[in-house]
């Protein structure tokens, strides 16, 4: 067993005290608005900084640093304990009639999965709209900071290839990540600011502008309104939108690097290089299978939409793209697997371990055609060891054999084949809407009986956290001394 949870609790009760003080916003402003939901905002609030300070109290004066085994648990706990209060408000302000309706629209949230089961949006209470952003957000600079800092030494999915140098043991973990936490969360602000601002510009409200930004550079998808972006029907508006999502799909890191004078960084680094590519060929393929009804144009901005945000997993919508030619329910189930680039705030398999695949399926050829020759696979220039290029293929393996298990247990609880395909699809891919008349891209989850919502929170989970991080907590010599 973990000798030392205090490390453990520290950490969980630093962040639920984040998360208490990010649930007096909203107080203040249903406080504002004259909406008694405040009044759960500030119980909510109350109590999850009670648990959070006692945690972190408790846990106090012991030295920096997390074992490899620590770090596993603390990050799974984080995050399920971070949902489990984040529900509150939901539930005792009365905008869900469940708990399960809460957990899943907190885990949805922080997850930046984007699936939602509220309906009424357009005049929902300001502070649950405002939470909602409130949770994606933190969970998109939450994720950011864990693929720098934390995956990279767990050796998860082939993380290790983003390994820093200032992060060689497990036990480096937390002073460094400190460190480098403080600048990835200045670029995020500024980043969400810039994406306000523009949004005000092209004639959106203030609250829905602050809100929108928030989950559109958190590539997280919940919006204001009922029918997404597609409310405003401004093509100004979804240009925004497709630029930030692409921003913040793009590795955060680089934008370090650029604020600090070597921007070349970003467009010499192939994985977002692939990333663009594989965005203008996509795109290219939804225009032809979609030409617009209103017209080449209209077909063009809709193509570019819908397919910069299902791939980045935001999951806005300006378009019932299921209602479209033949073949594109097909197209767009395919395409929410791939995701935006490792140490973004996208999800997905992500477009490096395509990159490290294609080079292990090249090198296996050749190996083939010329027995003595000596093939190196390459990631941005530099060799990839074999562990890493194993690393990524078992990813991508048990990615689909977990996908196809959730999709079974969604089945079995009475979703029929292509809801249960496209929810296990859109869960463990943190993609947001799905497809069919109950839960596409017009519809919402608040339809799914309770065992498939829970099913489908295990999904986002276990997706957002890269698979490993959560399965090893299920192998009995995980927890042997």
């Amino acid at each position: 067993m973990i000798s030392n949870l205090r490390p453990i609790l520290l950490i969980i009760g630093l962040l639920l005290a984040t998360l208490g003080c990010a649930m007096i916003l909203p107080a203040i402003v249903d406080l504002l608005d004259n909406n008694n939901d405040w009044e759960a905002f500030a119980f909510a609030a109350a109590l999850t900084l009670l648990i959070g300070l006692g945690l972190y109290t408790g846990a106090r004066g012991i030295p920096q640093g997390m074992t490899t085994r620590q770090a596993f648990v603390m990050t799974t706990f984080a995050w399920v304990a971070l949902g489990l209060f984040g529900a509150l408000p939901y539930l005792w302000s009365g905008v869900v009639p469940t708990f399960t309706d809460a957990f899943f629209e907190s885990i949805s949230g922080l997850t930046t999965t984007g699936s939602t089961v509220i309906t009424g949006l357009d005049n929902a209470p300001p502070g649950i709209l405002l939470w909602r952003g409130i949770q994606q957000w933190l969970g998109g600079l939450g994720i950011i900071v864990m693929a720098v800092a934390v995956l990279p030494m767990l050796q998860v999915g082939g993380m290790q290839l983003f390994k820093m140098e200032a992060f060689d043991t497990a036990e480096k973990i937390m002073p460094r990540a400190t460190q480098i936490s403080g600048s990835l969360t200045l670029v995020f602000i500024v980043i969400t600011l810039l994406c306000a601002a523009a949004y005000l510009v092209a004639g959106m409200e203030f609250d829905d502008a602050i809100i929108h930004a928030m989950t559109t550079v958190a590539t997280g998808g919940f919006s204001t309104k009922d029918a997404s972006i597609g409310f405003y029907d401004s093509n100004l508006i979804d240009a925004i939108a497709v630029f930030f999502m692409i921003l913040g799909s793009i590795p955060f890191i680089l934008y370090v690097q650029a604020w600090q004078g070597q921007p070349a960084k970003i467009w010499q680094n192939s994985q977002v290089q692939v990333f663009l590519g594989v965005l203008a060929v996509l795109t290219a393929i939804a225009w032809w299978l979609h030409p617009g009804e209103g017209g080449r144009a209209s077909g063009f901005f809709e193509s570019v939409f819908n397919v910069t945000s299902i791939v980045t997993g935001t999951g806005y919508t300006t378009a019932d793209y299921s209602a479209w030619a033949p073949g594109t329910n097909a197209f767009f189930f395919a395409i929410m697997f791939i995701g935006g680039c490792a140490g973004s705030t996208s999800c997905g398999i992500k477009i490096f371990r395509f990159q490290v695949m294609f080079q292990t399926i090249k090198q296996h050829l050749s190996r083939i055609f010329y027995p003595n020759g000596i093939f190196i696979m390459r990631f941005n220039g530099k060799p990839v060891e074999e562990s890493v290029s194993a690393a990524v293929m078992n990813f991508i393996a048990v990615y689909f054999l977990l996908f196809g298990l959730f999709a079974i247990a969604l089945n079995l609880t009475g979703l029929d084949f292509l809801t249960a395909m496209s929810a296990a699809g859109t869960a463990i891919s943190n993609v947001g809407p799905g497809l069919g008349s109950e839960i596409g891209p017009s519809s919402t989850f608040q339809g799914l009986n309770d065992t498939a919502k829970w099913i489908m929170c295990a999904a986002m989970l276990t997706g957002r956290l890269e698979l490993f991080t959560v399965l090893v907590l299920f192998v009995p010599r995980f927890w042997r001394a």
